[in-house]
């Protein structure tokens, strides 16, 4: 299987590093939103957070609030924008966070799609039951 980022994470591609350890690896984005955008993903290939192992999950995640914090120290951000795709628009099928340096009036408005609102509360009612429903199984 051809991955970048397991390439990336073994040493065979090159790559401005931030942070690794045995089971993370964080990276300069090449096509940074900002200077500092950084990217971190799992040593070990999983192409989704679904995939990730649960026993994992805090640990990962320990290490993205570990990021988040050097960037916006390390870039005098006034803040971050912590994002991560889940298979749509997930540009590299290797589970991966972005960690994006933020400013008041830095250009980047909210999210990057439209927003809109539930018809009504019964309609979001109906919806949250969906899903109470799916973390029930």
């Amino acid at each position: 299987m051809d991955c970048i980022f397991c390439e990336i994470a073994d040493g065979r591609r090159p790559a401005h590093r931030v942070f690794e350890d045995g089971d993370v690896v964080a990276f300069l984005d090449a096509r940074p939103l900002f200077p500092g955008h950084t990217l971190v993903v799992p040593r070990r290939h999983h192409e989704t957070l679904t995939d990730l192992p649960a026993e994992t999950v805090g640990g990962f995640f320990a290490r993205v609030q570990r990021i988040a914090g050097a960037v916006e120290s390390g870039m005098e951000a006034a803040g971050s924008f912590v994002a991560a795709n889940n298979k749509v628009s997930q540009s590299v099928p290797h589970f991966h966070v972005h960690v994006v340096p933020r400013n008041r009036k830095d250009g980047l408005r909210g999210f990057f799609w439209p927003r809109g609102r539930y018809a009504d509360e019964s309609e979001a009612e109906a919806v949250a039951a969906r899903l109470r429903s799916e973390l029930e199984r």
